[in-house]
This record gives C-alpha cells, sequence and structure tokens, in this order.
C-alpha cells in the first residue's frame, strides 16, 4: 500500500523562509520539563553521547604531558607557564596561576578560565598583554584568573584558539579557520573543546589541585566551552556562564536569519538540542548564568534542577538595566527584530564583561563546600 502524503502548513518557494521553518521545529532531544528523575538520567546521557559525536573529536594516541616552562613568583601566588599537547602537531600554551602555601599536601580548587572572543590569556592574568592596544584588555574586571587565584583556587587561562599567541600573523583573520575545521569534519569550539577536556584531565592528576573540586568558568566565546566541557565531563564540579541564558533557534528566527560568528557552528548541534537543553543537562551540578536571558528558558532550567531536587544548586543574576524584575521582558519574541531590539527582550541590554563580584564568590561558596578529597 502507497505511503499517504502528510498535510504541510505550507510550501515555500523561498530558500530563506523554508530554512526559518527548520529553525522552528523542536530539537530531536530538546529537555522536557515533564521528566521524572529516573528518566532525566536517560535523557541526560543519550544528550552526552550525542554532543561527543556532533563534537567530532579525533582519536589520538597517547600524548607527551604537559610541560612547565617558567614559573615566576608573584604577590599570593606563583605564576607558571605551561604548554599543552592535546594531540599530535598541536602544541597549546596556557598559565596557571598557584595560591602560595598550595602543595601535594594542602590541595587546592582549580578553575578553568575560558575568554571572551580574543582576550589573552595573560590579560586574564593580570600579565602584559601582546595587543595592549584593545582597551577591553585592560579592564579589571576581564581579569578572570587574578580575580580567581586571590580567592584561594588555582586558576588556570588560554587563549581561543586562533587568537592572542595562537594566532598566525602572516593571516591574522581567525574566523577563516573556523571554516577550514568544518571543511575537515570539525568545528571551531569542537577544537577548543578537546584541548580544554585535555587541560581538565591533566588537572585532575595534578597534586596541588583537588580532583573533586574542579570547575569550568566562561565568559562570552568561552561560556559555551564551560558549559559544553560541563556536559561531556560529569566529574566537572561546576559551570559558570557569564553571559546570557536563551534558545539560538529563537533568535535566529527573531533577527530574520541574521546568523552569527563562524567559530559558533557546530554541524548539526541544533537539531539535537539549543544550549537551555545543554544547560538543563548540567543538572544536578551547580550552574551559575550571570547575564539574564529569556525568561521561560529561566523556567525550564529551574524545573530540570528542581527534579532533581537541586533548586538550590542553579543561580541566575541579570545585567544591571534589569536587576528590578519590574523592567525584564516577559512578551513572547516577535520575528523581524535587529540585534539592540533582540537583546532587550533576552533581558540583556547592558555591559556585557566577566562579573567577578558575582563568579568569585560563587565558585568559592559551591568549591569550599565540596568535601577535600582525602
Amino acid at each position: 500500500m502507497p505511503l499517504q502524503p502528510q498535510p504541510q502548513k505550507s510550501r515555500q518557494h523561498i530558500t530563506a523562509a523554508f530554512v526559518a521553518d527548520l529553525f522552528r521545529h523542536t530539537p530531536e532531544l530538546a529537555y522536557p520539563p515533564g521528566l521524572r528523575p529516573e528518566a532525566f538520567t536517560t535523557w541526560q546521557a543519550r544528550v552526552r553521547r550525542r554532543l561527543k559525536s556532533l563534537l567530532t573529536f579525533p582519536r589520538v594516541p597517547c600524548q607527551p604531558p604537559p610541560r612547565l616552562l617558567r614559573e615566576a613568583p608573584r604577590d599570593g601566588y606563583t605564576l607558571q607557564s605551561w604548554e599543552l599537547y592535546p594531540e599530535p602537531g598541536s602544541a597549546v600554551p596556557f598559565l596557571m596561576l598557584v595560591p602560595d602555601g598550595v602543595c601535594a599536601a594542602r590541595p587546592a580548587p582549580a578553575v578553568l578560565c575560558c575568554p571572551g572572543t580574543d582576550h589573552p590569556k595573560e590579560g586574564l592574568c593580570g600579565e602584559p598583554v601582546p595587543d595592549p592596544s584593545k582597551p577591553v584588555f585592560q579592564d579589571a574586571r576581564q581579569a578572570m584568573a587574578l580575580q580567581i587565584v586571590r580567592a584561594g583556587m588555582i586558576a588556570v587561562a588560554f587563549d581561543n584558539p586562533g587568537t592572542a599567541t595562537l594566532c598566525d600573523p602572516k593571516y591574522p583573520d581567525w574566523k577563516r579557520q573556523a571554516g577550514h575545521l568544518i571543511w575537515l569534519g570539525r568545528s571551531y569550539e569542537g577544537l577548543s573543546v578537546f584541548q580544554k577536556r585535555a587541560a581538565f584531565r591533566w588537572l585532575r592528576t595534578r597534586p596541588e589541585v583537588d580532583s573533586a573540586r574542579i570547575a569550568a568558568c566562561g565568559h562570552s566565546l568561552g561560556a559555551k566551552p564551560a558549559l559544553l566541557l560541563g556536559v561531556l565531563e560529569p566529574r566537572l564540579a561546576a559551570v559558570v556562564w557569564n553571559d546570557h541564558a536563551a534558545s539560538w533557534r529563537e533568535r535566529e528566527l527573531a533577527t530574520n536569519l541574521a546568523g552569527v560568528a563562524p567559530w559558533h557552528y557546530i554541524p548539526g548541534l541544533l537539531r539535537w538540542f539549543d544550549y537551555p537543553d545543554l544547560m538543563a543537562a548540567l543538572a544536578p551540578r551547580p550552574l551559575l548564568i550571570t547575564e539574564g536571558g529569556r525568561l521561560d528558558h529561566h523556567a525550564r532550567l529551574r524545573k530540570a534542577y528542581s527534579t532533581l531536587g537541586a533548586a538550590d544548586r542553579l543561580k541566575i543574576t541579570f545585567m544591571p538595566n534589569f536587576a528590578d524584575p519590574k523592567t525584564r521582558t516577559r512578551a513572547a519574541l516577535p520575528e523581524g527584530l535587529d540585534a539592540k531590539s533582540y537583546a532587550r527582550y533576552a533581558n540583556c541590554d547592558g555591559d556585557h564583561y566577566f562579573k567577578p563580584d558575582i563568579v568569585v564568590p560563587w565558585l568559592r561558596s559551591v568549591l569550599f563546600k565540596i568535601a577535600p578529597k582525602a
């Protein structure tokens, strides 16, 4: 018997309209708020497996351990310069700040610091930066790693791939490399997460690091690698998303498929889930969102954490312009917006920067609450 044609709402001549209709579909592994706790664990495992598949990590032989290049004393901590070897042909420099007094006998919590866009690791550490001409590098608020080590935690700071000391001065446009990676069956963010996963696994072996108390903290471009690492690695203790929380599918529809920078694209990701779904998959581990977002997605996240009896482990704060709940937009997200109008609907129309006054006390409260390793 021949298959019967399925009814359709409409057919589109315009390709952009057809693609927009695809964006209106619900992702196949979207978090359904009605999940019971036992079903939540099954859904969570499916999300983890699918995400790992989408990131297309390479299979690599055993690599050399990271190498300490140099170290220097600072006021209250030691600055260490390291080099990581995550896969053949790749050397990734990073900086590690270790508080005075921390050692194998007195291990400390550690935080992987994932910067925004092209913020160099030196700027995160309060050190001289490769390109001091950009004022954001001189903003003391962006010194994520420095603020963290001063609070008694080990801080590990990276450059984003292709930026700062990882930039080729002959071809400084690192956006092109995102396209090349996709051509090769990989992705920019997949590369970033792969490198940070290698660092995380190495950190767990370090005697001065309390392996049960390692968090990932990401600002802007660094927020997604921090989140993705948390979903992939159940042993990661906590995640900071220093950005707003909203659906990327909805944003594309609201802004007429305006598109995002090429380094954000992970082929196939939005077919399976959106970023609020991945945040839900972190539950019951602590999650901090610092810059607001869409309130309906906040409600879904709260449901996920409440389902697992962990409502107190999710914290959401807002930019100053939306500190008063009366100023927050609850209206449905319309289409045809420009970027500025979208930001108001997403409750994030304000200063976008690392929020040390919120993040650092939260990290201390979360990581120091966990029992130290024996």
